[in-house]
């Protein structure tokens, strides 16, 4: 049986510690789909089609990585592209209450699917897409917190005048 993982969220835009996520998951599968949620009710930075070529481009090392997006419950998603687990990165105990929740309804629909919890890797453990939208907001620098390509694409985004 072939190890399909979906890695889910919003990576708007992703970051150091989500790269991190997907590295380290990386050689425990035969496959990784990246899954970028299209959520309507949120007002994202990056459009998904922007977020995929991002995640694209900073996952092109990593073998057997594929870039998608979803919208709906992930559990339905997930049985729809074959995926046998679900791999959340958790970085304080308050992200595991939630993911716990989430993974307990999710086996609940589908009893097939497996979550797995991986802890950020330390130097990560503060970091979130919306601190660094923050940061770069204000014009900080967020080298070191995102890939350069994502860096650049926030400093563009920023720069245009539009956005505040």
């Amino acid at each position: 049986m072939k190890r399909i993982a979906i890695c889910p969220g919003s990576f708007d835009p992703i970051t150091n510690g989500h790269l991190d996520i997907i590295e380290r998951a990386a050689p425990i599968f035969d496959e990784i789909i990246v899954a970028v949620l299209n959520n309507s009710s949120k007002q994202p930075l990056f459009s998904v089609k922007e977020r995929m070529e991002l995640i694209s481009e900073v996952t092109e090392h990593l073998p057997h990585i594929k870039v998608d997006s979803f919208d709906g419950l992930l559990v339905d998603y997930a049985a729809e592209v074959g995926a046998n687990a679900i791999v959340r990165g958790l970085r304080a105990v308050s992200d595991f209450e939630y993911e716990m929740q989430v993974a307990s309804i999710n086996k609940k629909m589908n009893d097939q699917i497996e979550t797995l919890f991986m802890m950020t890797n330390n130097q990560y453990s503060f970091l979130s897409s919306s601190i660094v939208k923050e940061a770069a907001k204000y014009g900080a620098s967020v080298a070191g917190l995102v890939p350069p390509v994502v860096e650049e694409a926030l400093r563009h985004k920023y720069s245009k005048g539009e956005l505040k």
